[in-house]
């Protein structure tokens, strides 16, 4: 049986432990900024409403369900990369996308490296609206999940 310690002794363990758990919530929460450092960011000014086909629904790998899914969205002669939202919060909605859906979008064109994408903020697919964003443009899904 352990002998038991003076109440200083108690209090600066569990302030001990404390502190640890508040500098491992910190170094995780900071590893989250940085993966989302290199995210491209919503940008009113270049918002945009436009309509297309569904080619294809690209979803990250099974180990990888926060990375984003998107819609490469035939418009016209031109094919449009539009990231949607973490597949798991796809998952969670119960929304899929197939080719050949015919859908109406919200969303700001933004650079990400040399590459053209969409950020969605709405979708329209029939009469079920699927809102990604608020109006100013921040996710309505939880990262951290």
């Amino acid at each position: 049986m352990l002998p038991r310690l003076p109440s200083i002794f108690r209090r600066l363990l569990f302030l001990a432990a404390f502190v640890a758990v508040l500098a491992i919530d910190s170094a995780s929460a900071q590893k989250g900024e940085a993966n989302t450092a290199n995210t491209p960011r919503y940008d009113l000014k270049t918002e945009a409403k436009m309509k297309g086909i569904v080619e294809e629904l690209k979803l990250p790998a099974k180990e990888r369900e926060k990375e984003a899914a998107h819609l490469l969205l035939k418009n016209g002669t031109d094919t449009l990369d539009v990231y949607l939202c973490p597949k798991a919060f796809l998952d969670d909605l119960g929304v899929s996308f197939k080719k050949g859906d015919e859908i109406n979008l919200t969303g700001s064109k933004v650079k990400q490296g040399a590459a053209d994408l969409i950020l969605a903020r709405e979708v329209v697919k029939g009469s079920d609206t699927l809102v990604l964003r608020d109006d100013k443009g921040i996710p309505v899904w939880n990262w951290r999940r």
